[in-house]
């Protein structure tokens, strides 16, 4: 099966921005909730899309494992979720239950972790009669986790690294768990107490097992030794004291 490589999205992403003077029509595709997590015992579960907007939108669902290595998110198309409906139409304030059913037995055996897939969700551009101009379309990419059937308690086991490269700064992650962390809302507090925002919303997962890294915006000069990055680790704030590798050439 060819692999499919694909950027990470965030969650509930608008592909096109503010609506302009010249007549864009916007839709009101809206996804509830946005992740989910079967537990071993669960085959099914479901997802919500609602049409928010004044006229009808028409939208395909597909399903992707989800892996990482070398440092990147990498989706296949997977028959491990079965998606229904995978093709759909909203009349304006309608909406559509999403079934996600697991179609095989989730991970098991000695050292077995979490599993991932995503949705992709697309809404189909549509011609609307008097409408003129642009048309906006909506691009969802929602999470959906497995957990393994041992019975034991999931959790992710992060090792964080600062590395300065020039003026820059790669933050590296690695899980060890066996659980997903997603990680958001980072700041940098130095030994002065001077806060430095890195990112206020979300910044990316890293899956058990792997390692990510994403380039800081942040100048080095703001990561002075002996600092604090503060982030919120699958909803929960939590505090990790690190110190800046230099790893320039």
């Amino acid at each position: 099966m060819k692999r499919i490589w694909l950027r990470h999205v965030l969650r509930n992403v608008l592909l096109a921005g503010l609506l302009t003077a010249g007549g864009a029509s916007a839709s009101g595709l809206q996804v509830a909730p946005t992740t989910l997590s079967l537990k071993a015992t669960q085959n099914a579960d479901g997802l919500w899309l609602i049409n928010t907007g004044d006229n009808v939108v028409h939208a395909q669902v597909r399903v992707y494992h989800w892996t990482q290595s070398d440092q990147a998110d990498q989706l296949v198309p997977s028959r491990g979720l079965v998606i229904s409906p995978p093709m759909l139409q909203l009349a304006a304030g309608d909406r559509q239950l999403i079934r996600v059913i697991r179609a095989g037995a989730p991970p098991s055996g000695t050292g077995a972790v979490e599993d991932a897939y995503r949705l992709a969700i697309d809404e189909l551009p549509i011609d609307v009669q008097g409408k003129r101009g642009l048309q906006f379309v909506l691009h969802y990419s929602v999470p959906i986790f497995i957990e393994p059937a041992a019975n034991i308690t999931t959790t992710s086991q992060l090792q964080w690294e600062l590395q300065r490269q020039g003026e820059q700064v790669m933050l590296q992650v690695s899980n060890h768990g066996s659980s997903h962390a997603q990680l958001a809302a980072l700041s940098y507090i130095d030994t002065t107490g001077h806060r430095t925002e890195i990112t206020p919303g979300l910044l990316g997962y890293v899956l058990p097992g792997a390692t990510m890294r994403w380039m800081l915006k942040p100048s080095a000069a703001a990561f002075a030794p002996g600092g604090t990055l503060e982030a919120m680790i699958n909803g929960e704030k939590a505090a990790q004291n690190l110190s800046l590798a230099d790893r320039s050439r």
